[in-house]
């Protein structure tokens, strides 16, 4: 029988709450800490709201506190889910380091962040590790366990052996690099896609269409590499050397992003991004999204080849 790791999060907002879920269902008794009063009061109906959906209650308690102090001096584990700012993640690290046990094992959610540069303010940065779950978490599986260059082994084999063990589907990253490797891939698609638009090729809603029902379809069933094994280098390479001279390498942003947020058209919540969006279509695409990835089975990484 596995020992219930007693893990503490740093945050209740869009991540944090949906990971001491996770944890706490899989029966793991979990604390969470927010210093906003307000996301502390929502905790307990964000986390019934996820009961509902999975249909499914938590197998352990999920309790919140107002100090730091109080959800990390005895932990085996702390998530840190705070908003992707550096100095944040650093004052967050550098405070939980004083007060948590000598093995706890510090776990940073950064989808974007150098795990160096999150730990710059430690004293002993080997007991951090990148842990980034991706959104939402109770209905995606996949966690990116970063090891950085001072991470000790020991703590992030445990870390994935946890992750495994509550569901998840942990994957070893083995270098520190800005963005890991999900965000530099989707990143990567979306640089080519707001270009396509930019350049007048096609509208947004076509380029959606393309990946959707294209190409899309088959990426929960084979990863992109995997697809060119499929259907032979040769013929991957062939269509790299006529494509990749054309591809866009705008340095930085996209100037057609950066007008777009500077006049406020930030997407679906202030009713216009690349493409216009009522109240009402925007729910029903979170609703369409959430019951997808509800009802899809995760598929099973192919170990036998």
């Amino acid at each position: 029988m596995v020992v219930p790791a007693r893990v503490a999060v740093v945050g209740a907002g869009l991540m944090g709450h949906a990971i001491a879920w996770v944890m706490a269902a899989a029966g793991h008794p979990v604390r969470v800490h927010d210093p906003v009063e307000a996301a502390r009061d929502e905790l307990a109906d964000r986390l019934c709201a996820i009961d509902a959906l999975m249909r499914r209650p938590r197998r352990a308690p999920v309790t919140v506190h107002d100090r730091l102090a109080d959800i990390a001096t005895d932990a085996d584990l702390v998530i840190e889910a705070a908003p992707e700012d550096a100095a944040l993640k650093q004052d967050i690290l550098a405070d939980l380091e004083g007060l948590v046990p000598a093995g706890c094992v510090l776990a940073t959610n950064t989808s974007s962040i150098s795990l160096s540069v999150i730990g710059m303010r430690m004293r002993d940065p080997s007991r951090l590790v990148g842990a980034h779950f991706w959104n939402p978490p109770h209905l995606v599986r996949l966690v990116e366990v970063v090891q950085g260059p001072t991470s000790r082994p020991e703590m992030v084999e445990w870390l994935i052996a946890l992750l495994q063990g509550v569901g998840h589907h942990p994957v070893h990253i083995l270098k520190d690099i800005p963005g890991i490797v999900g965000n530099r891939l989707q990143h990567a698609l979306k640089r080519e896609a707001i270009a396509l638009v930019a350049e007048g090729v096609c509208s947004a809603e076509t380029v959606d269409d393309v990946v959707k029902l294209g190409f899309g379809q088959r990426l929960a069933v084979l990863g992109p590499l995997e697809q060119s094994d499929l259907v032979g280098l040769d013929l991957t390479l062939a269509i790299h050397r006529t494509l990749m001279a054309d591809l866009d390498v705008t340095p930085g942003p996209h100037p057609l992003l950066e007008r777009l947020v500077a006049e406020g058209k930030t997407g679906m919540a202030a009713g216009e991004g690349f493409r216009e969006w009522t109240p009402e279509q925007a729910e029903r695409v979170r609703q369409r999204l959430a019951e997808a990835l509800r009802s899809a089975p995760p598929p099973a990484a192919d170990r036998s080849v």
